[in-house]
């Protein structure tokens, strides 16, 4: 049960369409569910917005298929974060509407339509080696709503490939900046914009490159201002970021046209 359908719930009870005693019942059948080897959360898209999301390394194909079958039976869009073409061909056998996104290495089921956004995230990744993170972030902000759009191969070892995309840029409502070697392109990113600017520090680059420690520590220390930083290749935790950014900012909208 998402936000939407809480409130739906809700307002029929307020109508008086619904059973106060029906409603509990439903609200009490979906917080969670035991499976044994997990704990499935059905009460975070209702708490967050967004249900919970299957990291896939480290289970197996029947908990895999498991957890995503049970997320897959409330009627809501379901996301798989690192999965690998074996684990993907298992989810699809029962679900045949789920997609492999080969790049990104996730699954996504889209069962129920997202609100997309009024304004759109801009995903920038410094070089095609970037783009396996980059894309992780990509199809997490689409599957939670965000409308995107994607800057590649731009980093600051070619700095005109960034500059003739200035005034697109500008237009967005939050940013995902990916790099890997220095991470340079956070700080040059956002000292052209306003909006907020999401770094992610990849582990692309040569040994003292450190496995992405070296442009983690570069983004941390950015001297742009209106930047943050999610962890080393964590695509997914900077598109989640840049949706809650936007919801947050449309709920308020919302707010005060009512008031």
């Amino acid at each position: 049960m998402n936000e939407q359908a809480l409130r739906e719930l809700l307002s029929a009870v307020r109508e008086g369409a619904l059973d106060v005693n029906v409603a509990a019942e439903r609200l009490a059948a979906w917080p969670a569910e035991t499976l044994g080897f997990a704990t499935v959360d059905h009460h975070r898209a209702a708490r967050c917005g967004f249900p919970e999301v299957i990291y896939a390394p480290g289970k197996t194909i029947e908990q895999l298929t498991a957890i995503f079958a049970a997320l897959a039976a409330r009627g809501g869009n379901v996301l798989a974060t690192r999965a690998t073409r074996e684990q993907f061909d298992a989810v699809a056998a029962a679900h045949p509407h789920a997609e492999y996104h080969t790049v990104a290495r996730t699954i996504t089921l889209r069962q129920e339509p997202v609100t997309s956004s009024r304004g759109f995230t801009a995903v920038v990744a410094a070089g095609t080696s970037d783009l396996p993170v980059a894309e992780e972030a990509r199809i997490t902000a689409e599957i939670m709503g965000l409308r995107t759009g994607t800057f590649y191969d731009v980093g600051v070892a070619g700095l005109h490939r960034l500059l003739k995309h200035v005034e697109e840029l500008r237009r967005a409502s939050v940013l995902i900046v990916v790099a890997g070697m220095e991470g340079a392109l956070l700080s040059v990113v956002g000292g052209l914009v306003r909006a907020p600017v999401i770094g992610v520090p990849t582990s692309v680059g040569y040994g003292a490159q450190f496995h992405g420690l070296a442009p983690l520590l570069t983004m941390l220390n950015s001297c742009a201002s209106g930047t943050c930083v999610v962890n080393i290749d964590n695509g997914f935790g900077a598109g989640y970021l840049a949706a809650v950014i936007e919801h947050s900012r449309n709920n308020a909208t919302a707010d005060d046209s009512r008031t």
